[in-house]
């Protein structure tokens, strides 16, 4: 395939140079095809079709079954084996290319949702659910890594927030269609387990996301909005991309500040689908919930972007701003959930119990409090990687950020799957989400102080700093070596 785009005016073969120079854009269809907009809406209609789809069956509670401990163990895996790939992936993702990444990483998707049928089916298949769950966190590992590179370089510097919201708002889509799937298949059902129908149509949408990757357009033919090129992969050596986990940590310590609000970034779901979703409700209701969960995760996205890009207001008072919401939001959702937390336990409400309907008095109210969760979880997600975003403009160490992010919410997420799948009591694992929230955003705030500028500069870059070292180190050994054979 031939360039995308022309280069105005003459350029430079110099690093210094080709980071300023300013490209035509491409016309046409062309244009519309290579337009950054349109390849973050692929990109969200990956994500729709394949972690959408994920959740929408998480968001169900027990994966849609009666006994939620074997999706609870599966989940486990999933969390573990994507907390331990996730945080190499980065450096994966810039051997081998975002685009060939991503592909890799839609394939374990329709082999997790295909488990929860087979158990459907056959209930002594629970080993298979489990093994797929592990399958599914390696290949997650890698799409995530993926997404959160291209996304986040493929905008300036002022749009960030915007498609971050963009990206989120259709990916949460994903989850409602999935979720409208499963009360449409279940709208009549006051059972506590979900049909063969629902699985095999959340299959179905799974298998279509594969395709997408193939589509899009490769990350080296991408320019930006304002003329300015994506960097292209610096494809080193293992060992050197490696030493970049290193140089990133060491050249910008503050990322480790943003830890434990990524170990939170997980942890809250399982308090939310299984200890409250599939705890209180029948599958009808639980159904409805999540439908309304995901539905207010796109409406809490675009609240938090359009703030967080708001020209009228500093990048740091941007920053400050979000994490002044996310500490309200915060308070607001668990002191609401702790009245009801208090008023049940494991063993008042069995799995086979009768569970709360739809038409029951009480369920409006607590349906809002689902609405409520789904958008802190928005906000929260993408103030997050605007965040990252915001700490450098680096395609190759973004991919590293984003790895640092999706490892370390895993592992939190993974510990507390399993608390769950062991029968540790609810209020237990609520109050556990409450201080890790809290202790995420109290810790962020010291980074956003110290950390975020109104513009990313070079001495933010120390992966730049170190290719651009090592690329004068080479030409000035080619100069010497010239100069000795004249």
């Amino acid at each position: 395939m031939s360039s995308s785009v022309d280069e105005k005016g003459s350029g430079s073969n110099n690093p210094d140079n080709d980071s300023i120079s300013v490209y035509e854009r491409p016309r046409g269809l062309r244009g519309v095809y290579y337009h950054p907009i349109t390849q973050i809406v692929m990109l969200a209609f990956v994500c729709f079709l394949c972690p959408g789809m994920f959740n929408a069956l998480t968001g169900l509670g027990g994966g849609g079954q009666v006994n939620p401990t074997t999706s609870a163990n599966s989940t486990c895996a999933v969390y573990a084996t994507y907390a331990f790939f996730a945080f190499f992936s980065g450096t994966v993702n810039n051997k081998i290319g975002a685009k060939r990444t991503l592909l890799f990483g839609t394939l374990g998707y329709a082999l997790y949702v295909g488990s929860y049928l087979a158990i459907n089916i056959h209930p002594g298949a629970g080993w298979f659910v489990v093994t797929s769950g592990a399958l599914l966190g390696v290949t997650a590992a890698f799409l995530w890594t993926a997404q959160g590179a291209i996304m986040l370089s493929y905008c300036t510097e002022a749009q960030k927030g915007i498609f971050i919201s963009i990206f989120w708002a259709i990916f949460n889509l994903g989850a409602v269609v999935g979720a409208t799937v499963s009360f449409g298949q279940n709208i009549h059902s006051t059972n506590n387990s979900v049909s063969n129908g629902t699985y095999i149509g959340i299959l179905i949408l799974t298998i279509l996301g594969v395709t997408i990757p193939l589509l899009m357009a490769d990350p080296d033919k991408m320019i930006r909005t304002d003329g300015t090129r994506v960097v292209m992969p610096r494809l080193p050596s293992w060992k050197s991309e490696f030493h970049g986990l290193w140089v990133a940590i060491i050249t910008d310590p503050m990322i480790l500040l943003l830890f434990p609000m990524f170990f939170a970034s997980n942890y809250f779901y399982t308090w939310q689908f299984n200890d409250y979703n599939s705890a209180l409700f029948n599958i009808r209701a639980r159904s409805l919930n999540n439908f309304m969960y995901w539905l207010s995760q796109i409406i809490g996205s675009g609240m938090i972007g359009v703030i967080l890009d708001s020209k009228r207001l500093r990048r740091r008072v941007r920053a400050f701003t979000g994490w002044g919401i996310l500490l309200a939001m915060t308070f607001t959702v668990h002191i609401w959930a702790y009245f009801y937390q208090r008023t049940y336990t494991r063993t008042s409400i069995p799995p086979n119990s009768q569970k709360m309907d739809i038409y029951n008095p009480e369920y409006p109210a607590h349906v809002w409090l689902m609405i409520f969760y789904g958008l802190l979880d928005a906000m929260w997600q993408t103030t997050s990687f605007w965040l990252i975003g915001a700490m450098s403009n680096d395609t190759n160490k973004l991919a590293i950020y984003s790895g640092f992010y999706h490892s370390v919410q895993s592992a939190g997420a993974a510990g507390v799957w399993r608390m769950d799948a062991i029968g540790l009591p609810y209020m237990n694992i609520f109050l556990s989400t409450w201080c890790l929230v809290v202790a995420g955003l109290v810790f962020a705030l010291p980074m956003i102080y110290l950390r975020i500028r109104d513009t990313t500069v070079l001495e933010d870059e120390g992966l730049m700093k170190r290719d651009q070292e090592i690329n004068n180190m080479k030409a000035k050994g080619m100069i010497e070596g010239g100069n000795e054979v004249s």
